[in-house]
């Protein structure tokens, strides 16, 4: 019952991701800002999930490969342009116990690294590679570092999800229970001591025999 659960969950964190990277690709594409040689997509601030829940790595890719699909995309892009996405989200989860501030990284590099080629070898962008490895370079450091990483600590802040408990992204904390000492029992002392010692109250006293 517990294992089916975790299945549903992950399933509908997944489904969710990948519905709201779509929606907000479409956003984008209605900037003009979701595909071209300079392009910031508003969706890649979702890349910092796998931080948080692996149900982000398949959430994202298949929202980035629908997102390609519907926006037009050339075949080759719709390709490598989702895997770029699955590589960054994955490395993303494979760093989830390292500092909040790696998240936004692999996606950023990855896309950096494989877009300008498909920009220069799919759509035959005439501008040198180094102005389209700067071009996506700033695109994803704007949507990935700036808009990934506020997106990033609302999320924690919000505990949207719970079930995390890593180092530098702690679950709420449970409040402490302190053992207090148990106040002794109190011992009884007996009227008659040995050796002639009677107690008579808070004091005790030496009682001398009566010789005959």
């Amino acid at each position: 019952m517990e294992n089916q659960k975790k299945r549903v969950l992950f399933v509908t964190q997944g489904a969710v991701i990948a519905a709201l990277y779509v929606a907000l690709t479409m956003l984008a594409a209605a900037l003009g800002l979701a595909s071209g040689v300079i392009q910031v997509r508003i969706s890649e601030a979702l890349t910092i999930l796998p931080f948080f829940t692996p149900a982000a790595i398949p959430g994202l890719f298949l929202g980035c490969l629908i997102s390609n699909f519907v926006t037009g995309c050339l075949p080759w892009d719709i390709v490598f342009g989702s895997l770029a996405t699955l590589i960054g989200a994955i490395v993303t989860y494979l760093l989830r116990k390292g500092p909040a501030w790696l998240a936004p990284i692999p996606p950023i590099l990855s896309n950096t690294i494989i877009i300008p080629f498909v920009l220069r070898y799919v759509y035959e962008a005439p501008d040198a590679m180094w102005f389209l490895f700067l071009t996506v370079f700033v695109g994803e450091l704007i949507s990935c570092g700036i808009l990934g990483m506020i997106f990033l600590y609302a999320v924690r802040s919000r505990r949207l999800f719970a079930d995390r408990n890593l180092k530098n992204n702690k679950a709420p904390e449970t409040k402490k229970k302190y053992a207090f000492a148990k106040k002794p029992a109190k011992v009884k002392i007996p009227d008659a001591l040995p050796n002639g010692y009677k107690n008579p109250g808070k004091k005790l006293k030496k009682t001398h025999k009566k010789h005959k």
